[in-house]
């Protein structure tokens, strides 16, 4: 469903040239729930925003739904991004004026659905994730958990191909914290959409179906990661 082909990317400052992904490959199955983990530096940032389309890559290929985005026109890629790319943010991203309601169906008016359609649609989305009586309110009503679910309906009125989540917990407690990650779960099972969830935290990730792990801008192995997640606990390794 999402295949990344010996992917590298750098960033040009001045005269210097900073490598921030080098030569990373990895594949997503259709239906699948996968973690992108990296500590702060590690490169998952940029590695969202070329798989989503954001930025162009310097070097490699970028295939969702057998659709290569790296050789789309921008105006292409606009287009392939409103109907196939969704995305959760860690600061929600809703529009402070709009009703609930109105901020889950935005992504329909782009593509000018009809208005009873977009109505249908995200009241049953708000079902899904537990909030349908906020409908008419506004995000400002809401608590920081609401007003994430909000955003998780959101990035499925499209039905989009995958669900790209940035640190979807990452402004909440623990609690809701679970409570996100169960949501999502259970979306990725019974409506068999792809989420890849972008975070820091060993925690989410362990909930997912598969985790890749960055550091320092390359894939480094299960076995690899896990020494990491041992000497971050304050165990020392031995050779």
């Amino acid at each position: 469903m999402l295949r990344v082909e010996e992917l590298s990317h750098s960033f040009l400052n001045g005269n210097e040239t900073t490598a921030v992904l080098q030569q990373i490959s990895f594949n997503v199955h259709k239906g699948e729930m996968i973690a992108l983990l990296g500590s702060s530096g590690s490169g998952k940032s940029t590695l969202l925003n070329l798989m989503a389309g954001l930025m162009k890559p310097t070097e490699g290929q970028i295939y969702i739904s057998d659709h290569n985005i790296v050789e789309m026109s921008e105006n292409r890629l606009a287009e392939f991004r409103r109907k196939h790319i969704g995305f959760i943010f860690q600061a929600y991203e809703l529009i402070s004026h709009l009703t609930v309601r109105e901020n889950v169906e935005l992504p329909l008016v782009f593509q000018s659905i009809h208005p009873s359609i977009r109505k249908k649609k995200s009241l049953a989305l708000l079902e899904q994730v537990g909030i349908p009586d906020k409908a008419e309110l506004f995000p400002s009503q809401l608590s920081g958990g609401q007003q994430q679910r909000v955003s998780i309906a959101r990035s499925l009125i499209t039905e989009p191909s995958v669900i790209f989540a940035d640190e979807p917990t990452g402004n909440l407690d623990t609690k809701t914290e679970d409570e996100i990650i169960s949501i999502l779960k259970h979306l990725n099972q019974t409506m068999k959409t792809t989420f890849i969830i972008v975070t820091h935290e060993r925690e989410v990730a362990a909930q997912t179906e598969k985790i890749i792990t960055l550091r320092d801008g390359f894939l480094v192995t299960e076995q690899e990661a896990a020494q990491d997640q041992l000497q971050a606990g304050g165990i020392l390794i031995e050779n």
